[in-house]
């Protein structure tokens, strides 16, 4: 019997539950995957850091009665996504180097690292529509933001019309960038060839480039929430609630999060790796979400990545928490 008011047990689970896969209504699959980093690399680690700051939280919750009852079960880290990670991140970054000093890197190394991205996509879309099947809500544990393509493409093929509530600094609309097909910034591009994805909602944007502007622009199903527009609405007199409001109205029936932790301003994700000044704050965060259950809406999963680690847990201290109502807001129950 899980006790809230003791001290968590590390049992390998997040948040010390003690719940199984087979009784779980939600399952937390970890995607340690940093490859296609652009800029500071170690979100890998992410999936563990986070598992360990979610020992040490408190699991009350005013919204939800009883809120540690939610039975959120754990899958088994993979040991082979690990260490592909560490062979195909040197590959990467030698890519990357050879890009910033004006060289053309060579195709082959391009090759193996799209390669080894498309195994870990097709890994998490085994892994993901196995769990599918079997009745089980998913939250995906990243890494990088290309972590849940694999998971996407499962939910394509569950549902024939959903959509996507994107949390983030970046658009993540870029083609193959850097080379890399399946680029952290361009999970998006990637997710949008899903036809079941019927519309794509963006919050927090404010780091874009004019090919993202422009598809979005070409594209019916893409609606944009720039933080700046955001903020200005704010600061005209209109209240988040309000604001919240105008964002939900876009979504459909079935909705999926994918949540980038640099959504949120600096001091709450100061380790992610491609940090921008603005963004909304942890309770605008919580709120939207709190909105989007709220209003009857289904949400059908959900990722969390882009958790950076640094020298202490506070980015996984953070990471944990929006776990954790990430986890409620997903929930069946009230």
């Amino acid at each position: 019997m899980f006790d809230p008011n003791n001290i968590a047990i590390p049992n390998g689970n997040f948040f010390g539950f003690p719940y199984t896969i087979e009784e779980s209504e939600i399952v937390l699959v970890s995607v340690p995957w940093d490859v296609t980093t652009s800029y500071r690399a170690g979100t890998s680690k992410a999936p563990e850091a986070i598992k360990q700051a979610s020992l040490q939280m408190d699991f009350f919750d005013f919204d939800v009665e009883r809120a540690w009852e939610t039975r959120i079960g754990t899958e088994v880290l993979s040991d082979k996504i690990i260490d592909a990670n560490k062979t195909y991140r040197k590959l990467a970054e030698q890519i990357i180097a050879d890009l910033e000093h004006g060289k053309t890197p060579k195709q082959s190394d391009l090759d193996a690292v799209n390669k080894a991205c498309e195994v870990v996509n097709t890994y998490v879309h085994k892994l993901c529509e196995s769990h599918l099947k079997n009745g089980k809500k998913i939250g995906l544990v990243g890494g990088d933001h290309s972590s849940p393509l694999g998971y996407i493409q499962a939910l394509s093929e569950v549902y024939d019309d959903f959509g996507i509530l994107h949390f983030d600094a970046h658009a993540d609309l870029r083609e193959a960038y850097e080379g890399f097909t399946y680029s952290h910034a361009s999970i998006m591009f990637n997710a949008l060839q899903f036809k079941s994805v019927k519309k794509f909602v963006q919050v927090g944007i404010r780091d874009v480039c004019q090919d993202e502007i422009d598809l979005a622009n070409s594209d019916e199903r893409i609606v944009q929430f720039y933080d700046f527009i955001l903020k200005e609405a704010g600061f005209s007199g209109y209240t988040w609630q309000e604001q919240c409001n105008s964002i939900i109205q876009e979504l459909p029936k079935n909705v999926y999060v994918s949540f980038d932790i640099d959504v949120l301003s600096r001091e709450f994700c100061p380790n992610t790796g491609t940090p921008v000044p603005g963004g909304l704050s942890y309770n605008e965060a919580v709120f939207l979400l709190k909105f989007l259950k709220n209003s009857g809406r289904n949400i059908i999963g959900f990722d969390l990545c882009e958790v950076g680690v640094g020298p202490d847990e506070w980015d996984a201290n953070v990471g944990a928490r929006m776990l954790y109502k990430l986890c409620l807001a997903s929930s069946l129950r009230a």
